[in-house]
């Protein structure tokens, strides 16, 4: 029996469950892994370093379609049966004839199966090689309603569902005329836009970019992807996306799916891929924004406030995610005027005031404490 207790951040990152919960997140595996860490707050911090660095490695396997296999498999076949045999006459038994044969069908054999594993080596190395995603390749045979803009300022689009976007300077979009069909509301993007996507649980919204895909049921965010840059941007403003790499098989996902090599942005965070190595990084934005209304803001001034308050409060009013261990700071109290400040800022005093610090580790911020002083 593993005791994860023991375990420090290598030990996760080559653990096999801990590893399969990261990039499959089963609901059984989150429902465990949530609990013991709520049986084991001091282990927070060791398992989101772990996480993080583990979806940093994260590449997303090459895809190799079986019909690819069976046309090359069937191509070796047909280039083996039109080989001419030759057979001489037989001067002895004919029992040599069929020799002749049997050894000429093991021999086709090898052939068959060398030739597949040569099949299946080069179609894996021509998979690794990065497809060219350009604007060409993602809106060929598609009947879209094109715009570019060719101002030195952001162009406003309206959408068919009640969606809009903010097109960038030097900046592509293509888009359906209605959305009237299909499980999904596509949009094709090279350049910059920003997004504000009318909610509609029933059909997700993506935005293809290149090599990745951002899908979301209904929120605002920005995505970034020039052709001639080496990393694609998506920044969230509001609500929750999902952003995956177009390596990875995208049949049969639901609006729900949570897949391996899939990341999950939420307010003030931000994803930087990496084309060349196919690599995600979560981060928080330098300066994270409120998602509140500034009146709710004034009211953060506190005195002698439990710190699970304050933190509540912080975290809602910034949609950023704050770990700690509640247990251990079950007692800690705040005394702090936190309006008018940054969200780091505010973080700064409130760890001063319990003798803490912190660290942005997979874009949320970890608590790092031995008690109040």
């Amino acid at each position: 029996m593993k005791d994860f207790r023991l375990y420090d951040i290598t030990d996760f990152v080559m653990d096999e469950d801990f590893v399969r919960w990261v990039y499959e997140q089963r609901p059984e595996d989150d429902q465990l892994w949530r609990n013991w860490l709520a049986r084991n707050p001091d282990k927070h911090l060791v398992v989101a370093e772990a996480r993080a660095i583990l979806q940093s490695l994260y590449i997303a396997p090459p895809v190799i379609r079986n019909e690819e296999i069976q046309a090359e498999t069937d191509r070796l076949l047909q280039t083996i049966r039109q080989q001419p045999m030759e057979i001489v006459e037989p001067v002895e038994p004919p029992a040599k004839l069929v020799r002749v044969r049997t050894r000429f069908w093991y021999a086709a054999a090898a052939i068959l199966i060398v030739g597949v594993a040569g099949i299946t080596f080069y179609l894996n190395k021509k998979a690794t090689v990065r497809e060219s995603y350009s604007w060409e390749n993602m809106t060929a045979s598609r009947s879209l309603i094109e715009q570019v803009n060719t101002s030195d300022k952001p162009v406003t689009i309206a959408l068919a569902d009640g969606s809009a976007l903010s097109l960038s300077p030097g900046s592509r979009i293509g888009y359906a005329n209605y959305f009237d069909s299909g499980e999904f509301r596509d949009v094709y993007l090279s350049g910059e836009a920003f997004f504000e996507v009318t909610k509609n649980p029933d059909r997700p919204f993506r935005v293809f970019a290149n090599e990745i895909v951002t899908k979301v049921l209904g929120t605002s965010f920005s995505v970034r992807s020039f052709e001639k840059d080496t990393t694609i941007q998506v920044i969230v403003r509001t609500g929750k996306v999902t952003v995956y790499s177009r390596a990875v098989p995208t049949t049969k996902r639901s609006a729900t799916d949570h897949k391996p090599g899939e990341v999950i942005l939420t307010p003030n965070q931000q994803l930087v891929y990496e084309k060349t190595g196919q690599k995600f990084q979560k981060v928080l934005l330098d300066e994270p924004l409120l998602i509140v209304s500034k009146v709710t803001e004034q009211k953060m001034e506190y005195e002698d406030a439990a710190l699970s308050k304050v933190f509540s409060e912080l975290s809602k009013a910034y949609g950023i995610n704050i770990v700690y261990d509640s247990e251990l700071l079950d007692k800690c109290t705040v005394t702090a005027d936190l309006k008018n400040e940054t969200f780091y800022h505010k973080l700064d005093l409130i760890c001063t005031a319990i003798g803490a610090t912190y660290e942005i580790i997979d874009g949320q911020a970890v608590i790092q404490s031995n008690g109040c002083q």
